[in-house]
């Protein structure tokens, strides 16, 4: 079986919700989203504390071919954000090669199925279109949601548990661990 190579940065189109990449325009919509102290630290980081931020973060974190912004297609508004790359620093147990998948989108947005139809949609981009055998993620153990999304996209519990000492929880919070295998 021949190696799948990653395609140019691409949108990918779902029945509610399109992910695509994320431009400096976004800015404002960005920090509107991920200055809520409701929404970051569920994800494992601080709020943004100005556009400026923001800016940046689609400047550098954002700028590259495994991070989408998650826009919802009734309104072509930008809702949230999801993308896979190397393991955060909160330490889940990734196996070589594979790659740590985070997602959120803003407070306004929840419980719509935005995380899970991105979910699948990066998943099924992440199976077509390279060669990689699983992914892991993680919830934090009082973010039952997103563990539902996860399992609702096929991954399964590895029954371990990590923590995230950074300072967007206020110290060591346990991590449920996840993995899909591809």
């Amino acid at each position: 079986m021949g190696t799948k190579t990653i395609h140019l940065h691409q949108n990918i189109k779902g029945r509610q919700v399109t992910l695509r990449p994320w431009s400096e325009t976004d800015a404002e919509t960005l920090y509107r989203l991920a200055s809520d102290p409701e929404v970051g630290p569920r994800a494992g980081w601080l709020p943004h504390g100005s556009v400026e931020e923001s800016r940046q973060i689609i400047k550098t974190l954002f700028s590259n071919t495994t991070t989408w912004a998650i826009v919802w297609n009734d309104t072509d508004e930008v809702v949230g954000a999801i993308g896979y790359g190397p393991s955060c620093d909160c330490a889940l147990p990734a196996r070589e090669g594979e790659p740590t998948v985070g997602y959120w989108v803003g407070r306004a947005f929840w419980g719509k199925g935005f995380c899970t139809e991105a979910l699948q949609l990066m998943t099924d981009h992440i199976r077509h279109t390279t060669s990689i055998a699983s992914l892991i993620s993680g919830h934090f153990a009082d973010n039952t949601a997103s563990g539902r999304v996860m399992e609702k996209c096929g991954f399964r519990p590895t029954g371990e548990t990590c923590t995230d000492p950074g300072l967007a929880t206020g110290g060591d919070k346990p991590i449920r661990v996840w993995r899909l295998v591809l």
